[in-house]
């Protein structure tokens, strides 16, 4: 038993010791354990409520955007239902537009008519002007022939006068 007892001295001697570290590490550690263990639990804590939180936002956000989507929905149906009304309007007044033109093309149509025929007219009273103007021209132009004539008539017979005047007087002279 001596080996026994020695083996058990050994082990006092050295194993206890360190077992009495090993157990105060222990102590040590479960303390840090705990501590963090307290942490990681409060942090789960922090992390449900978290969860909870965005849980909450999350139905909001939904919640809202089915809101949204809603008015979205209806907004676009007034839209649309403004944007036929505003093209039948736009229809409507296309088709007085239209009819309008028609009117306005037909007045236009007839005025051009009538703006040749007047121009026809006026043409033709143009081309009578003329040849008025022509005959007039004949006329004035034998009418000058005429005048021109008389003048050299005239003048003829006033050289003639002098011519016998200056024969008289050449008579006188020669007495004869």
């Amino acid at each position: 038993m001596e080996i026994i007892e020695a083996v058990r001295k050994v082990i006092q001697e050295m194993v206890i010791p360190e077992l009495g570290d090993l157990k105060e590490r222990l102590t040590v550690a479960n303390q840090r354990l705990d501590g963090t263990n307290k942490r990681l639990d409060d942090m789960n804590t922090h992390i449900i409520d978290q969860s909870r939180r965005i849980d909450e936002t999350n139905k909001r956000i939904d919640h809202l955007g089915n809101e949204l989507r809603a008015e979205i929905v209806k907004t676009n149906e007034r839209i649309d239902s403004l944007n036929k009304g505003i093209n039948e309007r736009i229809d409507s007044t296309n088709e007085r537009i239209d009819s309008l033109n028609k009117g306005i093309n037909e007045r236009i149509d007839s005025t051009n008519e009538r703006i040749d025929s007047l121009n026809k007219s006026i043409n033709e009273r143009i081309d009578l002007m003329n040849e008025m103007i022509g005959r007039n021209n004949e006329m004035i132009a034998r009418l000058y022939e005429v005048i021109v004539r008389r003048e050299e008539h005239y003048k003829l017979e006033h050289k003639v006068m002098k011519l016998e005047e200056e024969v008289s007087a050449i008579k006188a002279k020669i007495g004869v």
